[in-house]
């Protein structure tokens, strides 16, 4: 048995009609995957409309990645304010400021380097309203509770990202980017509504954590993120629930590149990029669903070696049907994260649990944005079927770190 089945409180398994059966996590999760459609439509218009104005490829891909670098700065600078002000006031103001950066983009003849630093300064906020719903997820599910709970954003953020993505394609072809811009901020708007409409102030949360209210907020972000990275058990749970889907993007970054040079025709890679998504998908129903929380979290080394193993296959070279049914096994293993969530959960302090949440999703997205870079940089020696073979490696060793781990002595609760 690992370190991490050991930390298991009990084997109640909860259902998702139980987690969705509470109406406040119902509203954070149903607002939250409208936010994220939104994000990918804004995401997907922006990078057309940077590359129809400039037609540099360059500038579009830094328009569709310009979101993610900046929210690690933002966490560790500004994450302490997600403990220290009312939960609700937060996770509005952070939709009505995704409103209000898509509404400049499509309303606003601005330079481009104005564009992305609007929606780069936007990007700085997005770890403090994250962080405070997240926290609000974790003080209303218990328990099996909250992995389903974290289980059910991870299922609609996936298919949300899909759809938003589709969205976009047909959005811009039928309205043009600025009008399909414009939809975005609508759908944000919407959000922002619904939360402060029907979440009330008395159900969010209670009174901010004061722990840290000495000294201004960059100054507390700063010392509280230091002592959660110092932390030896919050650092390595982070760490866990980082560098595999950072190394599985790393390789993910090289589909389209794989498919060319192996000549496959127009539109595989397409169906190639899709596997990941809907393998993650499923296994995330089917552990959620069908596995009790112990059995999840002896599964956690398992299913980090299923996301690894199938891209060393990669280093082979095969067809597209071969392909596919690796990068399904791949996107299969991300369910190992769902038995990581209550040892982690566990493991925080009461008073910083909205600047953790914070800090452990910008640090994914930036590790997730470098891994591309660094594996394109390997392809360009090794070739792309080596360089995702690589990646499947890094996986894999991951997983051999974990078993190294010894049980975790008991969580402070307080820093």
């Amino acid at each position: 048995m690992t370190p991490i089945a050991e930390s298991a409180q009990g084997d109640h398994r909860a259902t998702y009609r139980e987690v969705l059966a509470e109406p406040r996590f119902r509203l954070l999760f149903t607002t939250r995957t409208v936010a994220i459609t939104a994000g990918a439509l804004r995401i997907t218009t922006f990078s057309v409309l940077v590359f129809a104005a400039t037609g540099s490829a360059l500038l579009s891909a830094l328009a569709f990645g310009i979101g993610f670098l900046p929210q690690l700065f933002g966490s560790l600078l500004l994450g302490s304010l997600a403990d220290r002000l009312p939960p609700r006031s937060l996770i509005a103001g952070g939709y009505a400021l995704e409103c209000t950066a898509a509404l400049l983009l499509a309303l606003v003849r601005m330079p481009i380097a104005v564009s992305l630093g609007v929606v780069a300064l936007v990007a700085l906020a997005t770890p403090v309203f994250s962080g405070a719903s997240s926290r609000l997820v974790a003080q209303w599910l218990e328990g099996d509770a909250y992995v389903l709970g974290r289980s059910l954003n991870n299922i609609a953020g996936s298919g949300a990202q899909l759809f938003g993505l589709a969205l976009g394609g047909t959005a811009v072809a039928v309205l043009g980017p600025h009008r399909a811009l414009a939809v975005s901020a609508a759908l944000y708007l919407g959000c922002a509504l619904a939360i402060r409409i029907r979440l009330r102030p008395e159900e969010s949360g209670g009174t901010p954590g004061s722990a840290r209210g000495d000294g201004g907020a960059v100054r507390a972000s700063l010392h509280g993120a230091g002592l959660l990275l110092r932390g030896h058990t919050v650092r390595r749970l982070m760490l866990a629930q980082w560098l595999p889907p950072a190394f599985v993007a790393g390789a993910e970054g090289l589909i389209v590149a794989y498919a060319g040079e192996r000549h496959f025709a127009p539109g595989r890679y397409a169906v190639l990029m899709g596997c990941l998504p809907v393998g993650m998908l499923v296994g995330d129903l089917l552990v959620g669903r069908l596995l009790r929380p112990p059995t999840r979290e002896r599964l956690v080394v398992p299913l980090i070696v299923l996301m690894g193993l199938p891209l060393v296959g990669f280093a082979a070279e095969p067809g597209v049907g071969v392909s596919s049914c690796l990068l399904l096994l791949c996107g299969f293993g991300f369910a190992y994260g769902l038995g990581l969530q209550r040892p982690f959960l566990d493991a925080l302090p009461e008073d910083g649990q909205g600047q953790t949440f914070g800090l452990l999703g910008s640090g994914s997205m930036t590790l997730q944005g470098i891994g591309p870079a660094c594996f394109g940089s390997v392809a360009a020696g090794i070739g792309t079927g080596g360089a995702i073979a690589l990646a499947g490696v890094a996986a894999v060793l991951t997983a051999g770190w974990i078993l190294t781990w010894h049980p975790p002595a008991p969580a402070r609760r307080t820093i």
